[in-house]
C-alpha cells in the first residue's frame, strides 16, 4: 500500500544511487582523477609546485 500511495503521490521511497548512477560516478571520479594526474605531472606545474614549496621553506 505504502508504494502505491508513494506512487500516485509522486514521491521516491528509493533514496541513494543505482547501479547505473554508481557507473556514472565512478567513471567521472576515475576521468578526473586521471585529468588531475595529468595535470599535476606536467613539468611546468611540478617547477610551480617546487617554487612555492622552496618559498615556504625559506
Amino acid at each position: 500500500m505504502h508504494r502505491l500511495v508513494a506512487r500516485l503521490t509522486g514521491s521516491r521511497t528509493d533514496e541513494g544511487m543505482n547501479t547505473a548512477e554508481y557507473a556514472v560516478g565512478t567513471l567521472a571520479a576515475v576521468a578526473f582523477a586521471g585529468l588531475l594526474l595529468k595535470v599535476l605531472t606536467s613539468s611546468s606545474v611540478q617547477q610551480a609546485l617546487a617554487g612555492v614549496i622552496n618559498e615556504a621553506l625559506k
